[in-house]
Formats: C-alpha cells, sequence, structure tokens
C-alpha cells in the first residue's frame, strides 16, 4: 500500500503512530479503529512497508545511555578500501547505523553496546581490523532526539506548539542497570514488535513472562524515559527524503545548551544535540541533522536556520550523507554481551 495521500488512512497509520502506540492487548485493532480501518488492513500494510523498507520496524527507541553505552564514532577511510572498511563496520552486531559522508572523517557509524568496555572492545576491534583510527563521540547533552519523523514537511514529529520550551537533557553518567527478566523482554524486543493480533502476548512468551507484565514494563519505562517513544520507525529515505546532513558548530562550552535549545525548536531539525569534541581533529560539539527531498532544500533550510541564530559566527561544517551501509534499531543485548 504506498504512501501517497497526505490525510488518508494509510498515511494517517504511518504518520500519526511513530509515538503513542497503544500499549493494549490488540494494538493493531486499535490502530484500525484510530485510522477508520481493519485490524488486517493494518497488519498487512505494516507487512508490506517492512518487506519494502519504507519502515525498519514497530517498537521501541530506547534513550541513548540509559541502557548500557553508545556512541557516534567515525574514521577516514581509504577511498579504495571504503567499502571493504564499511562491511567491517557493518559487521557488528551492536552498530545500528554506518553511513559515508562527504568529509575526511568520511564512515560514521552508531555503536550500541551492554556496557561501555563492550563498547571499547568493538571501537577497538574496528582499528585492529581496519588499521584506521576511530573518533568516539559520545552523547554529552540532548536537545531532541528521535521523537518520529513528519512525513508532511519532513521534519521532526513533535507532539504540542512549536513555540514550546525545549529543555536540555543533560546525559547520565552511569546507565541503569535493568534486572535479568527486564533485560530479557529487551532482547525480545531488539527486532521490534511481532506483526501479529497480539504481539505482547508473543513477546511475553520469549522473554518467559506474562502479557500483562510486558505491557507493565514498557508502560513504565516510557514514563521513566528508558524507551524514548514507542511505535512505528520509519526509514527517511525510502519515503522521498534523499537528502540529510549532518550540521555540526564549534560553540564556546558556556553558551551551548542555550543555542542547542534554539536549534532544536526548528521545524527543519530532526535531531539536535551535544557531544563530546576530539581534538585536534573534531573541533565541534553541537550537532543537528536535516532532512530533505533534494540537496538544495536542506542547503537552504540550513543556512535559514544558521542566518536567523547567528551560528556561522563559530566553525562549522556540512556532512552530507553519501550512502547508506546499515540501517537498524539499535541492538545492545547480543551472545558477545552476554
Amino acid at each position: 500500500m504506498p504512501v501517497t495521500v497526505a490525510g488518508s488512512s494509510i498515511f494517517r497509520l504511518l504518520n500519526d503512530f511513530q509515538r503513542g502506540f497503544p500499549l493494549v492487548d490488540r494494538p493493531f485493532a486499535a490502530l484500525a479503529a484510530a485510522c477508520g480501518l481493519r485490524e488486517d488492513e493494518v497488519l498487512d500494510a505494516l507487512h508490506a512497508w517492512r518487506a519494502s523498507g519504507v519502515i525498519s520496524r514497530v517498537g521501541a527507541v530506547f534513550a541513548p545511555r540509559r541502557i548500557g553505552a553508545s556512541a557516534l564514532a567515525a574514521l577516514a577511510a581509504p577511498a579504495e578500501r571504503l567499502e571493504e572498511i564499511a562491511a567491517r563496520v557493518s559487521a557488528v552486531a551492536e552498530v545500528n547505523h554506518n553511513y559515508q559522508r562527504e568529509h575526511a572523517y568520511n564512515l560514521w557509524f552508531v555503536v550500541t553496546a551492554a556496557s561501555s568496555g563492550r563498547l571499547q572492545d568493538i571501537v577497538a576491534g574496528i582499528e585492529r581490523d581496519t588499521r584506521c583510527g576511530v573518533i568516539v563521540l559520545p552523547l554529552e547533552e540532548e536537545f531532541h532526539i528521535d521523537l518520529g519523523f513528519d512525513l508532511t514537511g519532513g521534519g521532526a514529529a513533535r507532539g504540542g506548539s512549536r513555540d514550546a520550551v525545549i529543555l536540555a537533557q543533560p546525559i547520565a553518567t552511569e546507565a541503569c542497570a535493568l534486572p535479568g527478566l527486564e533485560r530479557e523482554l529487551m532482547r525480545a524486543l531488539q527486532d521490534g514488535l511481532p506483526l501479529e493480533s497480539r504481539p505482547f502476548d508473543a513477546l511475553g512468551r520469549r522473554a518467559g513472562i506474562s502479557e500483562a507484565m510486558v505491557i507493565e514494563l514498557l508502560e513504565r519505562w516510557l514514563a521513566e524515559g528508558i524507551v524514548k517513544r514507542f511505535g512505528i520507525v520509519v526509514r527517511h529515505h525510502e519515503l522521498g527524503f534523499h537528502a540529510n546532513a549532518m550540521c555540526v558548530w564549534d560553540v564556546p562550552d558556556e553558551g551551548v545548551s542555550r543555542v542547542g535549545r534554539l536549534l532544536a525548536a526548528e521545524q527543519a531539525v530532526t535531531l539536535c544535540y551535544r557531544r563530546r569534541r576530539v581534538l585536534p581533529g573534531w573541533p565541534y560539539n553541537l550537532f543537528c541533522m536535516i532532512h530533505g527531498r533534494s540537496r538544495e532544500a536542506v542547503h537552504a533550510a540550513r543556512a535559514d536556520i544558521a542566518a536567523r541564530l547567528g551560528l556561522d559566527r563559530w566553525a562549522h561544517d556540512v556532512l552530507f550523507s553519501c550512502r547508506r551501509f546499515k540501517q537498524q534499531g539499535a541492538c545492545y543485548l547480543t551472545d558477545a554481551s552476554r
């Protein structure tokens, strides 16, 4: 079922339920009722979207560093070895995003792992096997992270007024430790919700707990901020947003939180956060992502934002994505992390 007409029932399903997914025993029936569809139509659409790559999964987006450890990382791959090195990076189960970008650091990837020790081991293994140094950029402050993607305009899908104050969220230095039973549920959920009538019952059978307990734990994870959102996770490229750029600035530390909040409030900004600098090669500490249907549209949006906020008084760069080697949900728990 192609997504072509804004306002249609099928479009509403894809656009409106990237967050606020119903945590009830038959959630797809609840989605069907909200969109004026039948349960089987909802399940058929989700199966088709997953098969075609329009969606990654239906499930949880875990908050960075609330569970285990995560970081953005990059390396400078020689052009003649880029595909070989990208394949080595993508082979790591805990690498969930891996992109070529236009920069001397041309391969960018996200690592999520059960512990900081496991993350360090992954990076060390990549450095050993590729003979390329890796810069690791942990998240230090989040301004807007993965609350969905508005398909009507290509901006971040956010609830409430665009004029609402965005509060910076400092990142905890220590991740919370989940009990064994909750870890089993997280492990079962990593690949997404089963696309069947009673998915939480199926998850419970995998994790060895009841359907009611699955729903209760998910509600608590959302309330405590362990899960950032629960819903349909879309892939922007397959939906026509073919251009994306990581825009970075070197903002003085004393002002980065204020500037980050202003930047995060911009409609065109889909992600915004502060990361650690790695000197001398990477001086930037403020990051945002802008997605658009064309490179020109992204350039125009970035130029407008930078002019109005006065961002380019500081050193800056724009890294367009060239190629996607891997994109999937975070995989914190693997056999190596047991």
